[in-house]
């Protein structure tokens, strides 16, 4: 998704989601994905700036976008349905990650690259278990999910296209 020129406090929509996730791939502590930009997505944008050297308007602006990796490609949404190797990743990644960000009560998965009522079910539980709308969908709030100490979120570890995805 391109973001547009200049998206700042006020703005809604799914352009907002997608510079709200490239905030929580690219800082520690910003974790908000609703889709409304407000004073506390405005704050995290103005911290990431100051970190990067940025001018720091709380902007999302053409230097910011670029700074946040937002000409990369976004993760895909995955839901019932879907097939391919980012499937297959992320079932990986749910097996790998039963008892820490995903419920040890999950089903092992069969890593198959499609995602079935079985992936579903997992997904829906790590959701539930992060404390997101547990609706089995796969976007960008799911992707964001954080899975380790170190910073990781699912989408890094599921090698989901984005910036430090695969």
């Amino acid at each position: 998704m391109t973001i547009p020129p200049t998206i700042s406090e006020g703005a809604t929509g799914p352009t907002v989601k997608w510079a709200q996730y490239l905030l929580v791939r690219r800082t520690l502590s910003y974790t908000q994905i609703d889709g409304i930009f407000g004073a506390v997505t405005e704050a995290a944008v103005q911290q990431f700036q100051g970190d990067s050297g940025l001018a720091v308007d709380g902007v999302v602006g053409p230097a910011t976008c670029s700074a946040l990796g937002g000409d990369g490609p976004q993760p895909p949404t995955l839901a019932e349905g879907a097939r391919g190797p980012v499937v297959g990743r992320l079932q990986t990644a749910l097996n790998e990650g039963r008892g820490d960000f995903a419920p040890e009560s999950s089903p092992v998965l069969v890593v198959d690259g499609v995602y079935g009522a079985h992936t579903a079910a997992a997904v829906r539980a790590t959701q539930q278990l992060g404390g997101i709308q547990a609706d089995g969908v796969v976007g960008l709030r799911t992707w964001a999910l954080p899975v380790h100490a170190a910073g990781q979120v699912l989408a890094d570890i599921s090698g989901a296209p984005g910036p430090g995805g695969g």
